[in-house]
């Protein structure tokens, strides 16, 4: 069994991008700047918005972070999004997901300028990436492909099944696993809170992607042996004897699932880090991009 280490991958990554950004710098070129909004405070989300600007000083991007309060409205929102669409030194931004109730989250991904949608929501960049064409790959599907590429995991002819259609990871994730190229050329069954012997599916699957926030869920008995495993759960649980009060659990069984594949992501660990490392990806993409034309 080999670990699919997203922490030392998307170490690998943030040094090639830095890499890029110091050529750019002693070029006399402007580095690329990525703006988050966040609105509210939920406490996930600023953990998370916290790491992301700290990803771009650690390869030397500009990054401004909007923080709006949770009684915004969804017009102050698209306001301030129609400014940074329009503001020509920030190369890419997101809105930060949940937004508070009173908000759309449809109408605020169809606000974003697709040319800076360096999370790949809209669909102007969803539909290209479905249709094979170069776009923004959403971040946490970009770390999975990433990590099985470089981990040279063969996917040709495999039997992939995605346990999850979220918008953000199960649906894209069964539509590149089918695409042509590597990796990618597997047969995709997507499965759901509605399939029926789930079981009877995973345990025929070369290469399962989970991605339902259930810890544990995914057993011994539902693979088989040398399955290749990417956990994208992530889920906090109460546990006393953790100095942090708390463990991060992902849908996976690992201590029991870990011994039947031959590679499986840790969590916390795998696909965490790589989400933030394609994040970083993504936006000098866009910088490129905006300087080639």
């Amino acid at each position: 069994m080999q670990l699919l280490d997203g922490k030392k991958v998307s170490e690998d990554i943030k040094n090639e991008i830095a890499a890029e950004v110091q050529r750019m710098k002693d070029n006399g070129e402007k580095v690329p700047h990525l703006a988050a909004i966040i609105v509210g405070n939920d406490g996930a989300s600023l953990t998370y918005v916290g790491s992301k600007v700290k990803a771009c000083e650690r390869v030397g991007f500009e990054s401004t972070l909007i923080k709006m309060p949770s009684t915004t409205s969804e017009t102050e929102l698209l306001k301030k999004i129609k400014e940074l669409n329009t503001n020509d030194d920030i190369d890419g931004f997101i809105v930060q997901l949940p937004l508070p109730e009173q908000i759309d989250t449809q109408e605020v991904l169809m606000a974003i300028c697709p040319s800076k949608d360096v999370d790949g929501f809209h669909p102007e960049n969803f539909g290209k990436m479905a249709l094979d064409m170069s776009t923004f790959i959403p971040a946490t599907p970009f770390g999975i492909l990433e990590l099985l590429e470089r981990y040279n995991v063969d996917t040709a002819g495999k039997h992939t099944v995605v346990i999850g259609r979220s918008h953000i990871v199960g649906r894209p994730m069964s539509i590149l696993m089918g695409r042509k190229g590597f990796p990618g050329n597997s047969t995709v069954t997507l499965t759901h809170s509605h399939t029926k012997n789930i079981t009877q599916i995973t345990s025929q699957a070369d290469i399962i992607i989970t991605a339902l926030g259930v810890p544990n869920y995914l057993k011994a008995e539902m693979v088989k042996d040398d399955v290749v495993v990417i956990d994208v759960g992530i889920t906090r649980l109460a546990d006393e004897t953790n100095p942090k009060g708390y463990v991060i659990t992902g849908d996976v069984d690992f201590e029991n699932v870990s011994k039947k594949a031959s590679f499986i992501t840790p969590v916390p660990g795998g696909v965490g880090p790589m989400t933030i490392a394609m994040l970083l990806k993504n936006t000098l993409l866009a910088r490129e991009q905006k300087r080639a034309k």
